[in-house]
């Protein structure tokens, strides 16, 4: 492993933590002009270590809050805190933070070598200790041996492996990536998708990463900010952003998902702060799940959204009246491991559903029903 960090090569798991920084963000507002409020009263806590995803649509304020912690954008209010320092007010290039950005901004000019050492030679660092940290920063990128060749000479994803080469041979506590992979096609996004994380991991650094791709985010973070509209929508980790979401925004971004209106029948208490809510729709189907969001609870009588992934869909007949809907199958598409059905149900509403490695085909026109488990099943607000 390199040398790049001190922490690596053997020194103690204490001696890391001394790297990482936690990111805390205070209430943070910013307006542009115009009026427009990019960001409207962000507070988050990014711990020591993380590797940290701001996930949205364009346009939701993620970038505008990236470049803020970076210091590259000035907050109307509220504080930001690198451990226990508040950097609000201090200059980009003393935040102990680099930043990757898109278009990876590298200078076709200078070799790959010149590229990575500019940062230090901003810094003052000279003869050998810059040779030795930028060769170091590029062994850590698996691109030993390049520090000579010309940027146009790269690949895309060796472009992008040297911009991480840059930002990380200035041994900087934060990492901050604004849609580092969005350039590249399909299976390079793939590869270092991956690479991202064990720089991050083997490196010990604290690391913030946009993107709009809910894939990217699900299949890298540790955990997930999503935000809509300047605001922080849900935080927590991949699997508990995508299996119970709080809000249909975020049911509806993070990938496919059937969305049924139906009336609250019964409501239990199920844990401290969790609710089991049986739902009856228009067509007399009976849903029975979970209220994800905090500090809301529905009453009988009251109109909800019921909200079930396709995947955690099936196809069962063995007449179980809890979480089931009739339909007929309107199309069938083979998506190799999987198939995709469209299943309109007896009340008019259109379902998705996936089956991995089916058994067996349904056909277009034949009645079916469909049932999912109640840990499957969220109720949201309508």
């Amino acid at each position: 492993m390199s040398d790049l960090f001190p922490c690596n090569g053997g020194v103690s798991g204490e001696d890391m933590q001394h790297l990482m920084d936690a990111i805390r963000i205070d209430s943070v507002s910013k307006t542009y002009d115009k009026g427009v409020q990019a960001l409207k009263d962000v507070t988050l806590h990014v711990e020591a270590g993380e590797l940290f995803f701001l996930l949205g649509a364009s346009g939701c304020g993620k970038t505008t809050l990236l470049r803020t912690i970076a210091g590259l954008e000035e907050p109307d209010q509220g504080s930001i805190y690198f451990g226990e320092r508040n950097v609000t007010n201090v200059p980009t290039h003393k935040r102990e933070a680099a930043m990757v950005f898109q278009s990876y901004a590298l200078w076709p000019h200078m070799s790959v070598g010149e590229n990575v050492a500019f940062g230090l030679e901003e810094r003052g660092i000279q003869g050998d200790e810059l040779v030795d940290r930028t060769l170091e920063a590029l062994e850590g990128v698996q691109l030993g041996g390049y520090e000579d060749r010309r940027i146009d000479q790269l690949s895309g994803g060796q472009q992008q492996r040297v911009a991480l080469a840059r930002a990380l041979v200035v041994r900087p506590k934060c990492l901050l990536l604004d849609e580092p992979l969005s350039n590249l096609d399909a299976q390079l996004r793939l590869e270092m998708r991956t690479e991202i994380r064990r720089i991050v991991k083997e490196f010990g650094l604290t690391a913030i990463y946009v993107t709009h791709d809910q894939e990217e985010a699900l299949s890298v973070a540790d955990r997930i900010a999503v935000m809509h509209d300047g605001k922080v929508a849900q935080v927590g980790t991949p699997e508990e952003i995508y299996k119970m979401p709080r809000t249909q925004q975020v049911s509806q971004f993070m990938g496919e998902v059937n969305l049924m209106s139906g009336k609250v029948d019964w409501i239990v208490k199920d844990t401290e702060d969790e609710y089991v809510v049986r739902v009856i729709t228009r067509a007399g189907e009976i849903f029975q799940g979970c209220v994800t969001e905090r500090n809301w609870k529905p009453e009988v009588g009251d109109v909800v959204t019921i909200s079930v992934r396709p995947e955690a869909l099936r196809f069962d007949d063995s007449g179980d009246v809890i979480n089931q809907v009739y339909g007929k199958v309107l199309e069938r598409v083979y998506q190799g491991p999987t198939i995709q059905y469209l299943i309109r149900s007896v009340d008019g509403i259109y379902l998705q559903v996936s089956v991995m490695n089916p058994r067996m085909l349904r056909e277009p026109g034949e009645e079916v029903a469909l049932t999912s488990r109640q840990q499957d099943v969220v109720m949201l607000r309508p």
